[in-house]
């Protein structure tokens, strides 16, 4: 049995952690530094940082965010947001990201990936696969990119198989349905990506509940499981949700 990872997430803008529902209406979660330091603390496995609004406001990822964060943990980093060329790679890499993640980049230029992997290696690229509901595609995720706001026209399970294809090591999906709803992961989603690669899956977006973390390993079949609200807003630490799914029978590392 897999150890299952728990992952929490820094969504930054303007240099603070935000957290909003369905990627609006953002409110203000906290010093990034501040709750890396906590969350490592707490026993978290690794740590995400996404620059949500780089896309968007067609700029980079800020690099000090990068910095600051990562020269304040020793757990494995992963930044995504504005990653879309070899160069970013190398800066995000240079400012002591563990891992990168991207997204519309990704997308746009599909042997980003493959650069990416045969240069860095394949645990080290994490493609992030934002999808809505859509009854046209063969899966019924659309693929959507710039923080969500543009559908693309393709099928999110086979640009899945795509990206494991060209050496993504990991996948990210979230659903648009649900992000920060606290209504649970959107497990048909997470399965429909979790059954089409062999490559770790990290359910994403919705976790508000403790049971909710349990059906994203057991229905969704992911390996890592990423939530920010709960965490940010002190709803449950770590070690609570770690020790309750140890008591459902899966394999985590609870902290010392």
């Amino acid at each position: 049995m897999d150890i299952i990872k728990i992952m929490p997430c820094l969504d930054m803008k303007e240099g603070r952690v935000v957290k909003g529902i369905n990627f609006i209406d953002l409110k203000d979660a906290g010093d990034p530094v501040e709750n890396a330091r906590l969350y490592e603390k707490e026993g978290a496995d690794e740590l995400a940082m996404l620059d949500i609004a780089a896309t968007v406001e067609n700029r980079k990822t800020r690099l000090e965010w990068v910095k600051n964060v990562a020269s304040a943990i020793s757990i494995p980093l992963t930044v995504g947001g504005g990653i879309s060329s070899m160069e970013d790679i190398e800066l995000v890499f240079e400012a002591g990201a563990d891992k990168i993640s991207m997204n519309s980049a990704a997308v746009s230029n599909p042997d980003l990936v493959r650069q990416a992997s045969e240069v860095y290696g394949s645990n080290k690229v994490t493609v992030a696969i934002d999808a809505r509901r859509n009854n046209k595609m063969p899966s019924g995720f659309e693929l959507v990119v710039s923080g969500g706001t543009k559908p693309v026209g393709k099928d999110a399970k086979a640009w899945a198989i795509q990206c494991q294809e060209l050496g993504a090591g990991i996948i990210l999906p979230t659903s648009m349905d649900g992000d920060g709803t606290k209504a649970g992961y959107d497990i048909e989603y997470t399965k429909v990506i979790s059954d089409s690669v062999d490559i770790p899956v990290i359910a994403s977006g919705g976790a508000g509940k403790l049971e909710h973390f349990y059906e994203g390993v057991v229905l969704g079949g992911a390996k890592i499981l990423l939530a920010a609200s709960v965490f940010h807003y002190r709803t449950y630490t770590i070690r609570e949700v770690k020790e309750y799914l140890k008591e459902k029978g899966l394999k985590v590392s609870l902290p010392k």
